[in-house]
């Protein structure tokens, strides 16, 4: 049966999870077209790409040029600001040769071709546009789902859900800030007459959206900030002491300070809820360490959990290594072990002759039981979910809790984001700091194979990266095709990794790649975190633009690792500018911190942090690098709120956040 127009467009709207009017007005616009006139005075000065808006007539005959697969109309328009004329040249749009009236006036939006001195033509409408219709919002719908019959319904849903939308934002605050209501708002964004609409109707909603993150992020600080059980046995400093004075290697400042304030947590009537933050090779697994230490000196048990096996299989490599000199018994607890050994480990966890644990998410499962745990460790903590997390902790009475993050996030956004966290961040690098130089280079097989030989030659080791597994499209680099390239120009030398492999199959390619093996090792991005091989000192980074900067700089982070410099090449054969800046950040700086501070600046809103692999969350409104100064205002604002959540204005706002959060102790 036939569906009506009607009926395929309320379709469409169900695939898109739109049930109610209210649904349809949250719905706002991506972008917006604007047909603002450009001023004659603007005209003199134009940049190259830059886009202007012209009233006027086409002056002469549009002439066609006809092509193997494109065609080219050119024409001569005048527009009547300054009284200036413009060439316009229009690909692909040979109608407009036939339709063109010379005694019609029309409306010209186009870009700047500097290099051409003419316009490419964008769009262009018969006669003059009303300035309260300059401004068109753009929305992401369906291919199938007419614009204009998405505007209707937004009209029609905007006049019967007027006086319905109840404010997010307290009064109080709405009058502090002069804000419009809700309401209002979400009008002003669906049907702006000018560009001030838009940036008020956005000030609202990015408003709402931080104060709201900011009073969660508190709440969940409060939730966490929870009494003991009982008074905490107190760590000895002068006992941990002895054990870091014993280390191959001084600690930098960073570290000590962030080793004296988890002690201080752990000596503290509430329990420790700490994040621990820095770049790649600044020595977080140290800090960690002492305070595992710390946590067995104290008689208590103590947890590291890693996202995989490979990094999991690392921690306790560094961590058996680190406590040789000591009695503290370190045991690996993964998804790849035999049953026997597996028994031996939960049967010394339950009755306390295993101090510490490393494993994945094994370390949290059903039957997993621990005699005193007291701290748990968490790395690459946004790759765990808050449930799973929970978990682990609630397996001791009351576990006090590092969270590790090798996200560097610039230290003005810090305190923002995680305001329901106490933070320690590492900047300083350990005496031997890695010596790593990046370059963009063009896919010419010839150069990347003469880098890759000169580095196997050399005794060292080389990964080579690929965007995914397999190819989806034709063109499409994959760790397959890369894989296979190379192993018909270094047979026997070359491993392949990636995440569809067993466990057990990752740590035999793995294994030969650290013992020199297979000195090539083709992977996907897998090996951005738990791979420590010293003799690593090349990387090529196959369609780099696929990467964000933080995975790129997380890459990179894996060679020069053993204090020998080492080279990262981003191949790149595309002309888009976006991109080249975007990787020219990599090759001026090894500063993680610059890095994120320079992907915020590029990223706009709702894309940050993708930011879920960098665990910076992600906003639908607000721009972190643009907007912090309205996040540090609402971060205030939730702090004032919540200090009188009792007041009439504040009640519901903050029982309504509290309902929504689902405060527990690790929310």
């Amino acid at each position: 049966m036939k569906l009506t127009s009607s009926a395929r467009l309320n379709l469409l709207l169900q695939e898109m999870g739109i049930t109610s009017p209210l649904d349809v007005i949250a719905h706002l616009p991506r972008r917006y077209d604007s047909f603002l006139y450009t001023p004659a005075s603007a005209l003199r000065h134009l940049q190259d790409k830059e886009k202007v808006v012209l009233f006027g007539k086409v002056i002469l005959p549009p002439d066609c040029h006809k092509f193997a697969k494109a065609s080219l109309v050119r024409f001569l328009f005048r527009s009547y600001e300054g009284n200036q004329d413009f060439e316009i040249e229009a690909w692909n749009r040979h109608w407009l040769a036939k339709t063109i009236d010379t005694e019609q006036e029309y409306t010209i939006k186009g870009a700047y071709d500097a290099e051409g001195h003419c316009l490419n033509l964008i769009s262009m409408k018969p006669g003059r546009i009303p300035p309260q219709e300059a401004i068109v919002p753009v929305y992401s719908l369906p291919t199938d789902y007419p614009e204009h019959s998405w505007r209707q319904l937004v009209k029609r849903a905007l006049e019967v859900e007027k006086g319905k939308v109840p404010d997010v934002v307290p009064a109080p605050l709405r009058e502090k800030y002069r804000l419009l209501s809700h309401y209002d708002a979400l009008a002003k964004c669906h049907f702006p007459t000018c560009p001030e609409d838009i940036h008020q109707g956005q000030r609202v909603l990015k408003y709402e959206e931080a104060l709201s993150f900011s009073l969660k992020n508190q709440l969940i600080r409060s939730a966490n900030k929870i009494q003991r059980t009982s008074p905490p046995k107190m760590i000895d400093f002068h006992e941990v002491g002895e054990f870091v004075r014993s280390l191959p290697y001084p600690l930098t400042g960073d570290q000590k300070k962030a080793v004296r304030d988890g002690l201080t947590d752990m000596n503290a009537p509430e329990l420790m809820y700490r994040l621990l933050q820095g770049d790649v090779g600044t020595g977080k697994t140290l800090v960690a360490a002492i305070l595992l230490y710390g946590n067995y000196c104290r008689g208590k048990q103590g947890a590291i959990l890693a996202p995989t096996d490979a990094l999991a299989r690392q921690h306790y490599e560094s961590l058996k290594s680190l406590y040789a000199s000591t009695p503290v018994n370190v045991s690996l607890l993964v998804g790849a072990m035999s049953a026997a050994d597996r028994k031996a480990v939960l049967e010394g966890l339950k009755n306390g002759t295993i101090d510490i644990a490393v494993g994945t998410h094994a370390l949290f499962s059903e039957g997993v039981v621990y005699a005193d745990l007291g701290f748990a460790v968490i790395d690459e903590q946004h790759k765990f979910g808050v449930n799973q997390r929970r978990l682990l902790c609630e397996k001791g009475d009351g576990a006090d809790v590092l969270l590790m993050s090798a996200t560097p996030i610039p230290r003005t956004l810090s305190l923002t984001l995680y305001g329901d966290l106490d933070v320690s961040v590492l900047a300083e690098f350990p005496a031997k700091e890695r010596r790593v130089v990046t370059k963009i280079v063009k896919p010419n097989a010839r150069e990347l194979f003469a880098a890759v030989s000169a580095s196997i030659s050399s005794g060292h080791r080389a990964f080579i990266i690929a965007p995914q597994i397999e190819n989806r499209e034709e063109g499409e680099l994959s760790a397959e095709g890369v894989y296979s390239a190379y192993k018909a120009l270094y047979p026997g030398l070359v491993g392949l990794l990636h995440g569809r492999l067993s466990p057990e199959e990752k740590e035999r390619v793995i294994s030969k790649f650290k013992e020199g093996v297979y000195p090539i090792l083709v992977s996907t991005s897998v090996v951005e975190v738990g791979i420590d091989v010293k003799e690593a000192n090349l990387m090529v980074i196959y369609g780099a633009t696929h990467f964000g900067l933080s995975s790129l700089h997380q890459l990179r982070g894996r060679i020069g690792r053993g204090g020998d410099e080492a080279t990262c090449l981003l191949v790149n054969g595309g002309t888009d500018e976006k991109d080249k800046a975007k990787l020219g950040v990599l090759t001026r700086t090894n500063d993680g911190f610059k890095i994120a501070e320079a992907d915020l600046k590029m990223r706009g809103p709702g894309e940050v942090s993708g930011l879920r692999q960098s665990g910076i969350p992600s906003f639908r409104f607000v721009n972190l690098y643009e907007d912090l100064r309205l996040f540090e205002c609402a971060r205030e604002d939730a702090a004032f709120v919540l200090a009188h959540r009792n007041l009439p204005a504040y009640k519901a706002f903050v029982e309504g956040l509290e309902k929504e959060t689902s405060i527990s102790s690790l929310a």
